[in-house]
């Protein structure tokens, strides 16, 4: 496991998984060329999750030159190591739907509460056409082509997860990625939550374990899904708003939430929802956690483990 422990909590997640006694770690950055190098020499490996990233849209807007090297430059060290040292691994690459741009020329039914899709009942596939806006959806794109034409020039054994909101347990949210957790530790710790724009966007959220399902999906059958790439995420029965998102957190906590609201941030899509029709029909993925069920227990998770977010 390589990480430079830069994001807030994942030294706490190394502690917890050392103390599983199932991890090897090596503190070391994307873009150390020579240390990626190093790791993939340490192989062979069968599989290699590429997860490192600058995740926030924000971020990059502000700092766009780390945003690309990290997510454009630390991805090219990651398949130049795979290709200098033969590497057979799955290398499974974790994208994003921000490959997909800001879409506002979709049209949307507007609701009191959310926004929806006219023409596109169960989600955007992947031959929706890429229009990268924002650093981080520049970065992030590029990272995704660069992995999907290492399988086609150097014959690497590629798999590109274009993924919506993940939320589960032992997720540190933060303002600026990973608002499910975030909504929750806020309320939980009685702090406050600030929206960007008026609320109604929307997202399809997927529980972290139907994420993982998804990636042995994709090791287990390597002879199909190799230079593949699939949209992953909740899907149109697992979307909501962020407005209706806080009412579902008044009822499970009991008590009144009065937001914020700010001006909407750039690179914000008002909705993106995954059609994930392709995995399902190719390697025989389902999720299985719906969301009102996955956020309970996000939410007993919180709860229960308060003293982690001090």
């Amino acid at each position: 496991m390589l990480d430079n422990l830069s994001r807030r909590g994942t030294d706490k997640n190394l502690q917890w998984l050392q103390g599983l006694g199932k991890v090897r770690f090596l503190k070391t950055d994307v873009r150390d060329r020579r240390g990626v190098l190093r790791a993939l020499k340490a192989g062979p490996y069968g599989v290699v999750y590429h997860f490192a990233g600058q995740v926030a849209v924000t971020t990059s807007v502000t700092d766009p030159r780390t945003d690309f090297e990290v997510n454009a430059l630390g991805t090219l060290n990651v398949l130049e190591a795979m290709r200098l040292t033969r590497s057979k691994a799955v290398l499974i690459y974790a994208s994003t739907n921000k490959v997909y741009g800001e879409m506002e020329h979709v049209p949307l039914r507007e609701g009191k509460t959310n926004v929806r899709y006219r023409t596109y009942p169960n989600g955007i596939p992947e031959s929706f056409p890429l229009d990268f806006h924002s650093p981080y959806g520049c970065s992030k794109g590029a990272a995704d082509q660069y992995i999907r034409d290492y399988r086609r020039i150097y014959g690497l054994n590629t798999v590109v997860f274009r993924q919506s909101c993940i939320y589960g347990e032992r997720q540190f949210g933060i303002e600026d990625q990973g608002w499910v957790a975030h909504f929750i530790i806020q309320t939980a710790l009685g702090r406050d939550i600030r929206i960007y724009g008026d609320g109604r966007q929307v997202r399809d959220v997927l529980y972290v374990g139907d994420l993982i399902s998804a990636y042995e999906c994709a090791w287990k059958k390597r002879a199909l899904s190799r230079g593949r790439i699939y949209n992953m995420g909740g899907g149109a029965s697992n979307q909501i708003s962020l407005l209706d998102f806080v009412y579902i957190l008044e009822k499970e906590f009991g008590r009144k939430i009065r937001p914020t609201f700010h001006p909407a941030r750039p690179g914000d899509q008002r909705i993106f929802v995954s059609d994930n029709s392709k995995i399902e029909r190719e390697l025989g993925w389902k999720q299985k956690m719906d969301h009102r069920s996955g956020i309970a227990r996000l939410i007993s998770w919180v709860e229960d483990n308060r003293g982690l977010f001090g």
